[in-house]
């Protein structure tokens, strides 16, 4: 980036392209060799760092920083698609580091792909299309999310981890370096291996974010009822919902699990007798 730029001023370097019809908000720096196509809105204060490339009808929201060699807002990786005008929405405030892919949506998902604010995507990780991805998701290096995926807020996916295409990632979970995520992951809890199980939940993630140590504790209890031996998982989400009535972190799971989806829930491994 040229250090001569006024600080706050819209700066284009000399080799970066951008085509007509490009809408640019104030103070967007666009680095060398950069390349902004037609149907793209850059939100105030957007920074392309330099070589990346943003194509198709993308918007991206205030402050977000892309760096090199970032792919965000080409066509889905779905053989299927076939020109439809789909789109691609992210949000503000958001880190891209380097190699991160992004695809918009597709006529046999929503026709969009959403991300939303203060989420950090590391090295070489990907959405695909028709994802929805909550507010401060992280993605560590080389994270594969597929298409149709849906992660909820403060989600982060350690290094290698991939998720299958129509899972469910509640809130606040967090999915493990390699893991490889075939299921429905409920708010809060914790993923590993591959194929992945439920290996309890994100304890960490909850004190981090300031919980307190009653509502931790409760979750935890209503963990523990939800995946015992007895019963079955719908007779046991009956029983958590009357014994919790008044706690909204446990009713959050509750939800997600009647919610439902494609995918199973993902379970503790069953313990041999």
């Amino acid at each position: 980036m040229d250090s001569e730029a006024p600080a706050g001023k819209t700066f284009i370097h000399s080799s970066a392209i951008v085509e007509d019809g490009a809408k640019l908000g104030e103070g967007v720096r666009i680095g060398a060799f950069c390349h902004v196509g037609p149907d793209v809105t850059l939100g105030d204060g957007v920074e392309l760092v330099s070589h990346c490339i943003v194509h198709g009808r993308t918007t991206i929201g205030a402050r977000t920083r892309i760096f090199p060699f970032a792919s965000i807002g080409h066509q889905p990786q779905d053989l299927k698609y076939h020109g439809e005008p789909s789109t691609l929405v992210i949000g503000s405030d958001c880190t891209l580091r380097e190699g991160v892919t992004i695809n918009p949506g597709t006529e046999g998902g929503t026709m969009t792909t959403i991300i939303g604010d203060h989420c950090a995507f590391l090295a070489n990780s990907h959405v695909g299309h028709d994802s929805k991805v909550g507010n401060r998701v992280i993605l560590s290096n080389n994270v594969m999310i597929a298409g149709h995926v849906t992660l909820g807020d403060y989600v982060i996916c350690g290094g290698g981890a991939a998720v299958i295409q129509f899972a469910r990632v509640g809130s606040h979970a967090f999915v493990g370096g390699l893991t490889g995520l075939e299921n429905d992951l409920i708010p809060y809890g914790l993923a590993m291996g591959n194929r992945a199980h439920l290996a309890g939940l994100n304890l960490i993630g909850l004190r981090r974010r300031g919980f307190s140590r009653e509502a931790i504790h409760d979750v935890r209890r209503a963990y523990r009822l939800l995946f015992a031996a007895e019963g079955t998982l719908k007779e046991r989400v009956e029983d958590v919902a009357g014994e919790f009535a008044q706690h909204p972190q446990v009713h959050e799971i509750l939800d997600f699990i009647r919610d439902g989806g494609e995918r199973a829930i993902c379970t503790p491994v069953e313990k041999s007798a």
